[in-house]
């Protein structure tokens, strides 16, 4: 049983990144079979591993077509934006109010490493790792809202990572996204709630203006 949990803990990590990252791509099969002849050891732990892809919107139940990376609409996106747009911008202002400074300075530290992945690529991608190592994370968590944290963190975190990773890239997206969290962070360094929230708010609105380009330009070579 421990051996089962473990292969399909390893199954659901590996596959949750290169979902978020984009090399499984939205509307592309997720084969049980596939999986076990990618990973070894036999159906069940494949099948726990796409089930909680499920549980984390990852991947969707097609009928007759079986588990699909998820694809949504730009509707469906827009709605995401929008509370993302309320919600994250409420978490900066928090965050400006209720972070320590040794906090910030953690966050600034965190963003000189960004900035080192992104020199890495080329600055042609902009990558983030979930939980402490993730720029939105760490501002909702210095919110220090429980109820906020559980909201932003919870059942769409990764669907949300994978749409702002898709949102991250090309020539110019990944050092832009970059400069707007580091003006982020030193509205909130200087204690001022009002500029991070309006930072933030412009920083996701941004973000979906570039993620509806980039829809429209894949749906002209379609």
């Amino acid at each position: 049983m421990g051996d089962t949990k473990t292969l399909a803990d390893k199954v659901f990590s590996e596959i949750t990144t290169s979902i978020v990252r984009g090399e499984l791509k939205p509307g592309e099969r997720i084969s049980e079979q596939n999986l076990v002849e990618r990973y070894g050891g036999s159906r069940a732990p494949m099948r726990q591993a796409i089930q909680r892809l499920e549980a984390r919107h990852l991947v969707v139940r097609v009928p007759h077509a079986g588990a699909r990376v998820v694809s949504l609409t730009l509707s469906e996106l827009a709605d995401i934006y929008e509370v993302r747009v309320e919600l994250e911008g409420m978490a900066c202002r928090l965050a400006a109010q209720r972070m320590t400074d040794e906090e910030i300075a953690d966050l600034q530290a965190l963003l000189r490493k960004h900035e080192e992945m992104i020199e890495a690529e080329q600055g042609l991608s902009y990558y983030q790792k979930a939980g402490d190592l993730d720029f939105h994370y760490r501002l909702i968590r210095g919110s220090k809202n429980q109820r906020l944290h559980q909201m932003l963190c919870g059942e769409l975190y990764h669907l949300v990572r994978m749409y702002r990773y898709q949102t991250s890239t090309g020539a110019k997206r990944p050092l832009q996204a970059l400069k707007e969290h580091q003006r982020i962070v030193e509205a909130i360094a200087a204690r001022d709630a009002e500029l991070a929230e309006l930072l933030m708010r412009r920083h996701i609105q941004a973000s979906l203006t570039n993620l509806e380009r980039l829809m429209a330009e894949e749906e002209g070579r379609k």
